[in-house]
């Protein structure tokens, strides 16, 4: 099931990229990050409150809280400097750029998460890292 989750991660996360594009047009990036946190404030809050998930929140301890919240403050920086990126050039190149995530999360994942190193995972992300490159230089 995590393929399908990862697949359609990616495809919204293309459809967000050019729809805050267009939308990007004629307004701040930084008030448009903020728009955007609202309603995904909003709508989380829907999915949280009708899947029934709301039921579980006194099972998370202090630790989970604050691991979440960084992890929050990390998610609300990445979008506003891809917004801020997304109104400076185009969509295509910033994009490429962003993906650049993949080679960092493999090294930080090696080093703080312990999870296993390979010569196949290494080329992987050495291979995504000059794709990348590639498209933001063309």
């Amino acid at each position: 099931m995590w393929i399908v989750y990862g697949l359609l991660a990616a495809l919204t996360a293309a459809l967000m990229t050019i729809v805050g594009k267009i939308g990007l047009k004629k307004i701040d990036p930084t008030l448009a990050t903020g728009i955007r946190s609202f309603f995904m404030f909003g709508f989380m809050a829907l999915v949280v409150v009708f899947s029934g998930k709301l039921k579980h929140w006194n099972q998370v301890g202090q630790k989970e809280i604050w691991l979440i919240v960084l992890a929050a403050v990390f998610g609300a920086a990445s979008w506003l400097f891809y917004f801020l990126g997304l109104k400076a050039t185009t969509a295509s190149k910033l994009a490429s750029l962003d993906r650049l995530s993949l080679p960092l999360i493999i090294l930080l994942s090696i080093l703080f998460l312990g999870e296993g190193f390979s010569w196949k995972l290494v080329g992987g992300g050495v291979l995504v890292a000059g794709g990348a490159m590639l498209v933001a230089w063309a």
